[in-house]
């Protein structure tokens, strides 16, 4: 079944997919990008920012301090979700994500000149702060996006959840490019990383951006919004409009997320504050770890989506939920047991229950809300979640392991954020093979 009639629009069948091939390279490659410059900040937050900007604190006083400042971008996230969101639902995909795409770039840049105290004392770390929600903002603003362009262009309504999870591929990739970066980087000779070789992956993040302004200019606006606008469906609105439309489904989307995204940043972020300290393994066999996690997640993540399709969404994130919430106790005991090999192979395999979330899990969001808000309530309901979840959760291990002195409290705490996905998940409406055009129209 068709999801949307191109033909009304002039585009050919050939056409349409070679549409649908741009969407999705334009997608993939920007979310790369912003999450480059998203997860480098998280890479360096816990190797170098504690020791810049908080030198004179207790080393667990200090963690804590610079992951206060790592939390401020997820706190900015709704943020950037309902600026861009409006926009998004008003004036198109499109020029909705190119402006993304420039804010995270600039801010990111910018990291690369902020004094630290040293130089300027307190202020390096005010002006660290406000960048880092400037980045939340850029970041809040680029999912719905990347996921509508995607969904938007799809042909059918059988593909959505694998043709959804490639803008999802971002992350890892992301995630490769900014440990790959930190790694090459943190070979230089002596303290020249720490005092200024890190700032050298911040600066080339303007090079990406330039390659990624290139790729989303040469593609066209979705069908489905082009048919909003000439239906004149376009709300005034939208985030009014959605949080009094479908308020629901705002509410299930940040919960369902918790088993997703708070485990995800102690899996990527936290640990190299807990490796470097508590296993006393090196920065570099952390670093590539963490690479070879997100290489599995390039099969992962394409492959989990995919089978949403076949199964149902619902059906495979519940899967992902109960592996998490189990994977929790298991990771930790492996990374207690100091064996070198243990810790990587519980390192790789820390983003494969993740990926069981992440792959359907852009579909099963934005299939729940109506065209004309979708942007709107697909992006406030996923990012409501890092105010909840993913901003909080490096912060809530830290004290956690300063409390318990156990990685097994942390274990728990997913555990708990496992068992409110569950309940959310359960919950969630299910549109896998529907017609796009159908979605939310009770809400209309």
């Amino acid at each position: 079944m068709a999801a949307t009639d191109v033909s009304d629009f002039g585009l050919t069948d050939e056409e349409h997919r070679k549409q649908l091939r741009r969407a999705v390279i334009a997608s993939t490659v920007g979310t790369t990008i912003e999450w480059y410059d998203f997860f480098l900040y998280s890479t360096v937050t816990g190797l170098v920012f504690a020791k810049l900007f908080f030198p004179h604190s207790d080393p667990l006083v200090g963690t804590l301090e610079a992951f206060a400042i790592y939390a401020v971008g997820f706190a900015a996230r709704p943020v950037g979700a309902a600026i861009f969101g409006h926009y998004g639902d008003r004036i198109g995909r499109k020029a909705t994500l190119i402006a993304t795409l420039l804010l995270m770039g600039i801010a990111t840049f910018a990291v690369a000149l902020v004094p630290t105290y040293e130089t300027a004392g307190i202020w390096g770390a005010v002006l660290l702060t406000v960048l880092r929600f400037v980045q939340g903002i850029g970041v809040g603003g680029e999912w719905g996006g990347s996921v509508l362009m995607s969904m938007e262009w799809a042909q059918t309504n059988d593909h959505r959840g694998f043709i959804t999870s490639w803008p999802q591929f971002g992350v890892p990739c992301g995630l490769l490019l900014a440990n790959l970066a930190v790694l090459a980087f943190s070979q230089m000779s002596g303290d020249e990383f720490l005092s200024w070789g890190w700032r050298i992956p911040f600066a080339l993040s303007i090079l990406l951006v330039g390659v990624g302004l290139y790729i989303r200019l040469g593609i066209l606006e979705t069908p489905i919004f082009r048919r909003i606008i000439e239906e004149r469906k376009i709300e005034r609105t939208p985030i009014l409009e959605v949080i009094r439309r479908q308020p629901r489904e705002i509410i299930l989307s940040a919960l369902l997320r918790m088993a997703e995204q708070a485990p995800f940043y102690i899996f990527t972020a936290f640990i190299f504050a807990y490796g470097t300290a508590t296993l006393d393994v090196s920065r570099d066999f952390l670093l590539l770890a963490v690479m070879l996690a997100a290489c599995l997640s390039f099969i992962s993540i394409p492959y989990f989506g995919h089978l949403s399709d076949r199964i149902g969404r619902t059906n495979m994130y519940l899967i992902g939920v109960f592996v998490t919430g189990a994977f929790g106790f298991v990771y930790f005991a492996m990374l207690n047991t100091g064996s070198p090999a243990l810790i990587l192979l519980a390192i790789v395999l820390s983003l494969v229950p993740h990926d069981m979330m992440y792959g359907p899990q852009a579909a099963l969001i934005a299939e729940s809300f109506t065209g004309p808000l979708r942007y709107s309530g697909a992006s406030l309901g996923y990012q409501l979640a890092s105010v909840i979840a993913g901003g909080p959760a490096p912060l809530i291990a830290t004290w956690l392991y300063g409390r318990h002195h156990s990685g097994y409290a942390i274990a728990s705490y997913i555990l708990l954020c496992a068992i409110v996905s569950a309940a959310a998940t359960a919950l969630m409406p299910d549109y896998t093979g529907k017609d796009i055009n159908a979605i939310g129209r009770e809400h209309a």
